[in-house]
């Protein structure tokens, strides 16, 4: 998975889950979005799931912000994971997701990545 793919994938979950928190769902059973909230969660962990590595090898010279990223994706990679061993997982609980500091702190730290990637493939 590339860093593109593995950053969108965080962001549709991310948006996913903004939109589960409005639905105001005791629960996740017996409703699409409660089946769709897990999935997504699913593939944010997969996305998060060695993201260090790929930044590591060499699809963008990130230094010491490699470390800074490593840091928030297993934090968040932990609430997420978290989240998901839940037996329901109601609007509330994403919401509070939504508003940990570690998930913000990577969705930055990738905004950000994905602007440096954006200036790289810019022409001169």
């Amino acid at each position: 998975m590339t860093l593109d793919e593995r950053c969108s994938a965080i962001e549709e979950c991310y948006e996913f889950m903004l939109a589960y928190a409005a639905q105001g769902l005791n629960t996740d059973a017996g409703s699409q979005s409660g089946t769709q909230v897990r999935d997504y969660l699913r593939r944010a962990v997969t996305a998060l799931t060695g993201i260090a590595e790929v930044i590591n090898a060499g699809v963008i010279d990130a230094g010491a912000f490699r470390a800074v990223v490593e840091r928030d994706a297993h934090d968040s990679l932990a609430a997420i994971e978290l989240v998901l061993a839940q037996p329901a997982i109601s609007s509330q609980l994403i919401d509070n997701l939504n508003a940990s500091i570690h998930l913000r702190a990577l969705l930055t730290d990738l905004f950000l990545l994905d602007e440096i990637l954006k200036l790289q493939r810019a022409p001169a």
